[in-house]
């Protein structure tokens, strides 16, 4: 349950129909906010929305491939007509490619999770910036990973896009906080979620237990709970920042 007010706010969350992101949506209606939730797959995007819908949320799904920034302007577009105006945006789909080292990594893998996890983020804020500043303001928060400060064999393209979107979260810091658009991104441990699940073997978990000092994996929601408090007021101060929310993980 959000402990954060964001009534007459709407919010907008790509890659909400799962995981972190299906989190962070149900944070900010909890906390009184319009909610659109922007996926690629519609089935469990619309089933959301329909739940929502049920329990009295203002509810949009907007189908949307974040590599595509014709279907971004689209979505954000979709979200302006919908509601009115733009608040708060969660630049949260990603996936993390096939593992392989770099002298073996498929080229179209490379471009694939590139254009998801850096060019989605970079276009998503490209259309959300002038959004929420015609809203009067608002923030954004962007999906980094542990990964955009450290590394580990085999995902070099996930590693790369992730340590270049903590570039990119404090230069539009630098550029559109004075305007009224903070810029925040969280940087999330191993959560459980079906994109990390699905790659964990219970050696994989062991070991990735015994990374995390806090002694288990995370939450969804615990990581959402970070981001709404970096889109309230209460967080009116912070711009430019990265939140690790890892269990410890960075300290090791």
């Amino acid at each position: 349950m959000s402990v954060f007010d964001f009534s007459d706010k709407v919010a907008l969350v790509t890659g909400g129909a799962s995981g972190i992101g299906r989190a962070c949506i149900e944070a900010f209606a909890a906390g009184g906010a319009k909610v659109v939730v922007a996926d690629l797959n519609e089935a469990q995007g619309e089933a959301l929305v329909a739940q929502l819908q049920a329990d009295g949320v203002q509810a949009k799904f907007v189908a949307a491939d974040v590599a595509a920034h014709e279907d971004v302007a689209a979505m954000v577009q979709s979200t302006l007509s919908q509601f009115g105006a733009l608040h708060f945006a969660v630049n949260n789909a990603g996936v993390e490619g096939v593992r392989s080292a770099i002298a073996e990594t498929d080229l179209d893998d490379w471009h694939r999770v590139i254009n998801i996890n850096l060019n989605g983020v970079f276009y998503c804020m490209r259309e959300e910036v002038p959004a929420i500043l015609q809203s009067g303001g608002g923030a954004i928060v962007n999906m980094s990973s542990i990964m955009g400060s450290v590394s580990t064999p085999g995902i070099s393209p996930y590693v790369a896009a992730k340590h270049a979107v903590l570039g990119l979260t404090k230069t539009a810091a630098q550029e559109y906080s004075a305007q009224g658009v903070r810029v925040n991104a969280v940087c999330p441990g191993f959560i459980e979620t079906p994109l990390v699940l699905k790659h964990l073997t219970e050696e994989m978990r062991a070991q990735a237990l015994a990374m995390h000092p806090i002694g288990h994996l995370g939450k969804a929601e615990e990581v959402a709970d970070t981001v709404t408090f970096l889109c309230s007021q209460q967080a009116s101060f912070v711009t430019g920042s990265a939140y690790s929310v890892d269990g410890g993980y960075l300290t090791i």
